[in-house]
């Protein structure tokens, strides 16, 4: 993790609190692997994160909370992610932590007095609407289909959504439609508006996103004015105000999860016994522990450069965002299944959560965006780049030069 003695004073004091809270408190009161936290159980655990002054560490302290700058929260976030609930209890699980950040940058203060503050105090959650069914928008946001027209004084919003991460029992929904000439705009809308309805649950492998990932419809939805979230027909550009951070604390969360399975491996290797010897003594275990350290320290590298340069540099932020998403989402998952490898039969038992964990950070190759879209991205935006430095003057080194034959 993080150097702690890179880290300001006040946040290292959080981290190392934020560590015992998770592990003393959170941990405990963990539901058995696959389960769902119970609402009573999640309310307790948020007052107690409270109590302890450790809820809610990226938001503003105005609005209740530690206000921790974005280049520190992921040794906090890797904390709270030790515990697949304890995003959830510390109030910075997706998608709420990526509306929160969202909100604070570019709502209105009205806005932000209706749906911020309770968002970041915890009393109310959200949910974030731009996914679509096919050929609608997914991996390509440019495929929106959902629409809002200008219909006197008001906003009409059709469309379908579906993979709505968060939207049963969410008190409002951001979502993302495009106008009629062609811009896309984002608006609040109240999930009491009569013309919007959460549909069908989607049934998926991970468990701890409270709220699932059901289909969710827009029918006649009409809002006024006020629910426009930034400017009309700029809600492609706002968008990457929330996409480039979320990626990178999606990133931040299960890498503490990870963290979490490699120690479950490690304490089982130091007295599991095989062919005479522990089995953190044979070769083939400590090459699989030790290409384990290797994805979660390269991980941790990526998202500390790329928060930092989130801050300083938002557009080359996002781009590296891409990057750090695509490594850390296959080195994470690497990390879970060698540890569900070291320990064997139980690794896929019900009696270790690595079975389970697997299950939670596998979908995350495809949320926000697939790896291979990341990828193509990635490699368009290298060409590019490349180009440009040949045109300014750079030598050219595509083609194979012949070199004279030396005389002996």
């Amino acid at each position: 993790m993080n150097d702690a003695a890179a880290l300001p004073a006040e946040v290292e004091d959080l981290r190392v609190r934020t560590r015992a809270f998770i592990r003393e408190i959170v941990i405990p009161r963990e539901p058995a692997p696959g389960e769902r936290m119970p609402q009573d159980v999640r309310d307790e655990l948020m007052a107690a994160a409270r109590e302890a002054a450790v809820f809610a560490p990226h938001v503003p302290v105005e609005f209740g909370g530690q206000g921790v700058p974005l280049r520190h929260w992921s040794p906090i976030f890797q904390e709270a992610g030790y515990s697949p609930i304890g995003p959830s209890v510390l109030n910075c699980m997706a998608p709420d932590e990526g509306n929160v950040h969202m909100l604070e940058l570019i709502a209105t203060e009205e806005q932000k007095r209706r749906y911020l503050a309770p968002l970041a105090a915890g009393e109310v959650r959200s949910c974030f609407g731009m996914t679509e069914p096919h050929p609608g928008a997914g991996s390509d946001p440019a495929a929106l289909q959902t629409t809002v027209v200008r219909r006197g004084d008001r906003w009409v919003i059709n469309g379908h959504k579906r993979f709505i991460s968060g939207a049963i029992g969410a008190a409002f929904c951001i979502v993302m439609a495009r106008n009629e000439d062609g811009g896309a705009t984002m608006l609040l809308v109240d999930m009491d508006n009569p013309g919007i309805r959460v549909g069908e649950p989607i049934h998926t492998v991970d468990r701890y996103i409270d709220g699932g990932h059901p289909h969710v419809y827009l029918e006649d939805c009409e809002v006024g004015d006020d629910a426009v979230l930034g400017e009309v027909g700029e809600g492609f550009r706002h968008a990457q105000v929330r996409l480039g951070p979320a990626r990178l604390t999606h990133c931040m969360r299960w890498l503490g999860l990870a963290r979490r399975s490699l120690d479950i491996a490690l304490d089982r290797a130091e007295t599991r016994e095989v062919f005479g010897s522990r089995l953190n003594e044979l070769g083939i275990s400590q090459n699989l522990i030790a290409e384990s350290v290797i994805d979660l320290e390269t991980s941790d590298a990526i998202i500390t450069k790329t928060a930092g340069l989130l801050e300083s540099d938002p557009r080359a932020g996002s781009a590296l965002s891409s990057i750090a998403k695509v490594h850390c989402s296959e080195a994470i998952y690497r990390v879970i299944d060698r540890a569900v490898q070291l320990t064997g039969g139980d690794g896929v038992s019900d009696g270790l959560p690595l079975a389970q964990y697997l299950n939670e950070v596998r979908p995350f190759r495809i949320y926000d965006g697939t790896n291979e879209t990341h990828k193509w991205a990635i490699s368009r935006r290298a060409s590019g780049h490349r180009r440009k430095e040949v045109a300014a003057g750079e030598p050219f080194r595509g083609e194979a030069t012949v070199h004279a034959e030396e005389p002996a």
